[in-house]
């Protein structure tokens, strides 16, 4: 689907009003001119087409019309950006009728606003275009927030949930750039290195694939902490490395994988118990996943899952049902399963997680564990999703646990001990909801025991 059917399809949707996408802007590292790696807003991305900073986009639903707002670059700024194609080439290109100076669009909000016509805009995430657009509506006296419109937010997310054959092909190529990624750092790490060095190899891989990282990478030997971002550790044998990072492709679609190996040459006993129960649940999800099912059910299936292997080790103890129910396995399990992916590697979830994630028939379960659960609804043909169970030890939370006494029906503190200092074990993949069922995205990255420590043999 072409950006311009893309706005054709939401103008008919929508049918009153005018629907404005503003892009992003350049934002300073610590002065003007020393920005941070421009990323263009993926909503003005996906219904215009143009990768460069600031540029308006202005959708007419009531003409059926479209205006793309900015301006060309001055001589001086070619002097230091080099000669770029001027919008009016970048709007033939898109199917954008018209062409307008950037300054001009305030008078076209200031005559819609007094006029009473419908202005649509999604919530902002960045302080730039809240700022921007606290100055737009200034000279009206109205306050941006009031033109935040459910209705956009909510065809938006119909539009860019069901992937097409071409976003499909672009995410296959972020999937591959990120397994190689991941191969790479399987493949280099070393006893005594920093983590730092790997993180620097993989993001090396990326840029190199003509991408960039599509998120912070995650490369720890502490992989209980869920978002640890810290790269300063020394690997040592017995670690384990939980590596949770991944790639933009050009286009800026997004993969997200993860994988956890040894430090050592092969897992310990004791790590290959625990990742093997991971890897179970991960398969047996991507197997059940088709059109119709509740990711809500799959994530309850893959927390039984996990339970039934824990309760096989010894680590909890009773009825695996009884156990999800009451909660005990987000001790170990303190996330979700997944989430929605694609121009966003959490994607689209800046215009609110719920219309994303849930559908209006499922409400999001307030419990601990449950309410990290970013993907409930039901799936749909051309749905691109991430499947990522873990098992954690978190000493802080197992010490706070015991202390209450919660879930002691279920749950071995006694035998938790030994396990203070496990860490981590996440897996991950990206995979696709097909009309017989699912297809994980990309070339296969190495994941069984086996394949895993082949990579590990230097």
């Amino acid at each position: 689907m072409t950006p311009l059917v893309r706005r054709q399809s939401l103008m008919q949707e929508l049918q009153h009003g005018l629907i404005l996408f503003p892009g992003n802007q350049e934002s300073p590292m610590n002065y003007a001119d020393n920005t941070y790696p421009f990323r263009q807003d993926s909503h003005f991305l996906y219904f215009s087409g143009i990768d460069r900073p600031d540029l308006y986009l202005l959708l007419d639903a009531d003409q059926g019309a479209t205006t793309l707002f900015g301006d060309d670059f001055t001589l001086d700024q070619i002097v230091w950006l080099g000669q770029l194609p001027d919008l009016q080439s970048l709007a033939n290109h898109s199917g954008i009728e018209s062409v307008k100076p950037s300054g001009t669009l305030r008078e076209i909000i200031e005559k819609a606003v007094q006029t009473g016509r419908k202005i649509h805009i999604l919530p902002p995430y960045r302080a730039e275009t809240k700022e921007w657009l606290r100055l737009l509506f200034a000279a009206v006296n109205r306050n941006f927030s009031k033109y935040i419109s459910e209705d956009l937010i909510r065809q938006v997310v119909r539009l860019r949930s069901n992937k097409d054959v071409g976003e499909i092909a672009e995410m296959e190529q972020a999937v591959n750039l990120s397994g190689a990624m991941h191969q790479a750092a399987m493949k280099a790490a070393r006893p005594g290195m920093r983590e730092y060095e790997l993180t620097g190899l993989v993001e090396g891989i990326a840029v190199s694939g003509g991408g960039r990282i599509a998120y912070p990478v995650i490369l720890t030997t502490q992989g209980q902490t869920l978002h640890n971002h810290h790269y300063g550790r020394s690997l040592k044998e017995g670690d384990l490395v939980l590596g949770d990072f991944g790639a933009e492709a050009a286009s800026h679609y997004a993969g997200d994988i993860t994988r956890t190996f040894p430090v050592s040459r092969s897992f310990s006993t004791r790590q290959k118990e625990i990742y093997e129960i991971v890897l179970h649940a991960e398969q047996e999800t991507i197997k059940r996943i088709r059109p119709g099912v509740l990711y809500r059910d799959l994530h309850q299936q893959a927390a039984l899952d996990l339970t039934s292997g824990l309760i096989t080790l010894g680590l909890m103890q009773g009825n695996p049902l009884e156990a999800v129910s009451a909660g005990a396995h987000t001790l170990f399990f303190p996330h979700g399963l997944g989430h929605m992916i694609g121009l966003d590697v959490h994607d689209m979830e800046d215009v609110g997680e719920d219309f994303v994630g849930y559908d209006g028939t499922i409400s999001r379960n307030p419990d601990f564990g449950w309410k990290s659960l970013r993907l409930a609804r039901r799936l749909e043909v051309g749905f691109t999703l991430t499947v990522e169970p873990g098992i954690y030890f978190i000493p802080q939370l197992i010490d706070r646990w015991e202390l209450s006494k919660k879930g002691l029906d279920f749950i071995r503190y006694d035998r938790l001990k030994s396990y203070r200092d496990f860490t981590g074990v996440r897996i991950e993949d990206n995979v696709l909801v097909t009309e017989s069922g699912s297809r994980v995205l990309g070339n296969p990255i190495p994941k069984s025991v086996a394949e895993v420590e082949s990579l590990r043999q230097y």
